[in-house]
């Protein structure tokens, strides 16, 4: 008799994201679904890090962050957004925005309770959920602006809800949510006394002129309002697993009580070099926002070209795309045979939505990639118009 395994991660797959990099490798394929750049990390970043392991800063941190990272963190968001924060009482260092999400969900849900998340969503939500022991409810995002309906958002609130998570930018689509929509999520959020809970990863990605809105500067709404950033995106450093919290006293303390136990704390030198990026001046974020401006408009033509149909993105780093024209299969078939026939990895829409009937004419491709690498990419996509039907030639 074979041990039993535990309900919960019957609920959900592998990573598919993940699964997509490594399928891309067997075939020495150029790897455009995972979201991670191919070019240098800041070589100021790179040099405090081997600066503080010669230093012998190889020891654990305190648990909820190294004092100089969570002053360096409560000085870059009095910078851009203008809240005051006390490191001592509102930070918290963890392991990646992915286990701060884990740790946020934990330190304010419990088993039964409900949380909203809107479709489609980073494939980490809903398991994360899952895992907590709660009830994901979906609220659909309409293409082609990714647009909620706001009584469908209304709908989803009821006494069982506890949290919702707000992604913005967005991964996968790329949609900034606006001032008027964040004000419509805080009503409900006071309304039913609801934790919202901020990925906000991609905040220096928003292009043609857009700004991004931290949920928790809106009236009312830092006292309920867990936001999640980190240092993978901006600076280009997704290996090294730096995420931060930044919430309220009492949830903050909760917090930092599931992150003791899930991780006890992040890489010691890795957060004395993250100081240093912190307080890069706004001449790195101006650069930072032209090359990738510039990679947006690089993958969109090279997209339109080899025949999608794409989803202008308003930030972060994907373009979402549809496939229907190219008649080659669902979402995880076309994936699987670009990788194979032109050597090119994305990631199939269905990962992104609970229900797979949207996602299945969906993929999605990341474009934090050197240009020549999107060229490369750009000249195989071009192969798949010899694979489709006449249709798309």
């Amino acid at each position: 008799m074979e041990p039993r395994i535990a309900a919960k991660p019957g609920r959900f797959t592998e990573s598919v994201i993940r699964e997509m990099t490594r399928l891309c490798q067997l075939y020495d394929g150029i790897n455009l679904a995972q979201g991670f750049p191919d070019f240098p990390a800041p070589q100021a970043l790179k040099d405090a890090a081997c600066a503080a392991i010669q230093a012998d800063l190889n020891q654990y941190a305190i648990t909820w962050g190294a004092k100089p990272l969570r002053d360096a963190i409560a000085a870059k968001y009095q910078r851009f957004t203008g809240l005051e924060l006390d490191p001592e009482q509102h930070i918290t260092v963890a392991c990646g925005a992915t286990e701060s999400m884990m740790a946020a969900i934990m330190a304010v849900v419990d088993p039964g309770d409900e949380v909203i998340i809107f479709e489609p969503f980073y494939e980490n939500y809903g398991p994360d959920a899952i895992l907590t022991g709660a009830a994901p409810r979906y609220v659909t995002l309409h293409e082609p602006d990714w647009s909620f309906d706001p009584d469908e958002l209304a709908a989803a609130f009821t006494a069982r809800t506890r949290a919702i998570i707000v992604n913005t930018p967005h991964n996968p689509t790329g949609k900034v949510y606006t001032r008027a929509e964040l004000e419509q999520i805080a009503t409900l959020c006071q309304h039913w006394n609801v934790v919202a809970i901020t990925d906000e990863i991609y905040e220096h990605m928003v292009y043609d002129g857009g700004r991004h809105v931290s949920l928790a500067t809106l009236p009312g709404m830092f006292e309920r309002t867990v936001t999640i950033s980190g240092l993978s995106k901006s600076y280009s450093v997704t290996g090294w697993r730096l995420g931060y919290l930044v919430a309220p006293p009492a949830i903050s303390s909760a917090i930092r009580k599931v992150h003791d136990f899930l991780t006890v704390g992040a890489p010691a030198p890795l957060q004395a070099a993250a100081v240093t990026a912190l307080q890069f001046g706004d001449d790195y974020y101006q650069d930072l926002l032209a090359a990738y401006t510039a990679r947006r408009e690089q993958m969109l033509g090279i997209l339109s070209a080899a025949g999608f149909r794409v989803y202008r993105p308003a930030g972060a780093y994907y373009v979402m795309t549809d496939i229907s024209g190219f008649g080659l299969g669902d979402d995880v078939a076309f994936v699987r045979r670009m990788i194979e026939a032109v050597g090119v990895a994305a990631v199939p829409g269905t990962s992104f939505y609970a229900r797979p009937e949207p996602g299945r004419t969906k993929v999605r491709f990341a474009f934090p990639k050197r240009p020549e690498t999107l060229a490369a990419a750009g000249e195989r996509l071009l192969r798949l118009r010899d694979l489709a039907p006449a249709a798309i030639r």
